[in-house]
């Protein structure tokens, strides 16, 4: 993992209430449940505790709550393509019997509270024993953590937990679909949210989008949360500073850090909570043998059996070497100035995936979606319970295992008649190298492009004819799920 911690006089803010007890938060919010056992204290918030017996200590440190001074912008937009050979894992801590967080045993850790009587909040969030040497990270946690919350999800033979995103003070939260279904398995899911500073609270489901892996879910009363502040996804660059924030393995707020390690990349997941496409645009495999797989879930307590009945999905996303974990799905990326530019959702493995009996964890590839695609999801699901994606109507396969190919991309194999492609024009043989602005090197690529836009959005694709390069406008259809 590549951390990037400058020195705390090179030019980074220190937030100006530092101080060596926590403040206690006196008021309750209507709708909060107090917890009967206090949330297990992490590095990242604990209180002085001593160690117990076949538990690891936890240290104490000075807590602050002012958001520091963010450092100044440095995105561009970046390029980037390619796919990875390595099965992609969801980060979603889906347990089976051991449910929620058990699997570690960090359940029996507890943290006092020497103001429990006067307020239901719970630990604080982040943890600072030398306010005088702050990194860039730290004052970047001190802004983020607090709109990041812990989900947990049960159902009738399912139970498990991942991350959420505060969107605004009305209560709602984004995360991603396989994290409230439990990947398929829940279809009227049990929901629990555990903000940063420890109150609980139930939820429900608003809307779910497993075309894109995502859902939005609402407490009844959001007005003590901290809504999360958005980053333009598309100014970033290769090499910008990642910050991500969830719970891993069940463990809130825990805050990693890495760097963009390349924009404009897709990959295809098999979800079992997608629903069939095959009204949609259609995606050949490359070999005709089908040994190159689609990137698949990897849920812990569970085989890999019940993806037979999976649909592939092809989702865009930004690729990071920040320490993403199962557990952290749904969580935030954040970017210099402590600002979204993505939602995680899933991790690379050089492992496989078809044993239950392990869990695979973080090698340094990591995903999660660009905020500016998550940003319109759940704007459409606020407002209309769903979200639309835009639909191409044409066959599509890599252009690089065509013979004769002298460039990369997405070949269209055939139009559908009347559909979006035909309507603009576009033929058979064409290879699509661009959308929108946007590199595409493969079928994947161009299937995550479209996707990723509304149905009915006027796009511009960049084609090769005949060896020349194009600009073609296209009025894309709707996908009917």
């Amino acid at each position: 993992m590549n951390e990037q911690t400058p020195h705390p006089d090179a030019g980074h803010s220190v937030p100006p209430s530092f101080s060596s007890t926590p403040v206690a938060d006196t008021s309750v919010p209507a709708g909060a449940t107090a917890p009967t056992t206090p949330l297990p204290p992490t590095g990242a918030y604990a209180q002085a505790q001593p160690a117990q017996a076949g538990t690891p200590g936890v240290h104490t440190g000075a807590a602050f709550g002012a958001a520091a001074t963010p450092a100044e912008p440095k995105a561009k937009s970046g390029v980037g393509g390619g796919k990875i050979a390595a099965i992609i894992i969801a980060a979603a801590l889906v347990g089976g019997i051991a449910g929620v967080g058990g699997a570690v045993g960090y359940g029996s850790l507890t943290a006092a509270s020497s103001s429990s009587s006067k307020s239901a909040s719970g630990p604080s969030t982040v943890t600072v024993n030398n306010p005088e040497s702050v990194s860039e990270a730290t004052a970047i946690a001190a802004k983020a953590v607090p709109s990041v919350v812990t989900i947990e999800v049960s159902g009738s033979s399912a139970a498990g937990s991942g991350s959420g995103i505060v969107l605004d003070k009305e209560g709602h939260i984004l995360t991603n679909a396989h994290v409230v279904t439990l990947d398929g398995e829940v279809s009227d899911p049990a929901i629990r949210v555990t903000t940063s500073d420890g109150r609980i609270l139930d939820a429900t489901v608003v809307g779910i989008d497993a075309t894109y892996d995502m859902a939005v879910i609402k407490v009844k009363d959001g007005s003590g949360l901290t809504p999360m502040e958005f980053a333009d996804s598309s100014k970033l660059n290769v090499g910008s500073m990642t910050v991500a924030v969830g719970a891993p393995l069940g463990l809130s707020n825990s805050v990693t850090t890495g760097i963009v390690s390349a924009l404009n990349r897709s990959i295809q997941i098999q979800s079992s909570a997608a629903p069939s496409q095959s009204g949609g645009d259609q995606q050949k495999s490359p070999n005709q043998d089908g040994s190159q797989q689609p990137f698949q879930f990897d849920i812990p307590g569970r085989g890999s059996g019940s993806q037979s009945s999976a649909s592939t999905i092809s989702i865009s996303v930004i690729q990071t070497d920040a320490a993403i974990n199962p557990g952290n799905s749904g969580g935030a990326l954040v970017d210099s100035d402590g600002k979204l530019i993505g939602v995680n959702v899933a991790i690379a493995s050089a492992g496989s995936s078809s044993s239950s009996s392990g869990q695979s964890g973080n090698i340094g590839v990591g995903f999660a979606i660009p905020s500016n695609i998550a940003k319109r999801i759940a704007n459409d699901i606020i407002s209309d319970g769903k979200a639309t994606h835009g639909l191409l109507g044409a066959t599509v396969q890599d252009a690089s295992g065509q013979k004769g190919a002298t460039v990369v991309g997405a070949a269209i194999a055939s139009v559908t008649s009347g559909g979006a492609a035909a309507n603009a024009g576009i033929q058979a043989g064409d290879v699509v190298t661009g959308f929108n602005g946007n590199p595409i090197s493969d079928a994947s690529d161009l299937t995550a492009q479209v996707r990723s836009v509304a149905g009915g959005s006027s796009a511009t694709l960049t084609i090769v004819r005949d060896g020349k390069s194009q600009d073609i406008t296209v009025t894309l259809g709707t996908l009917t799920p």
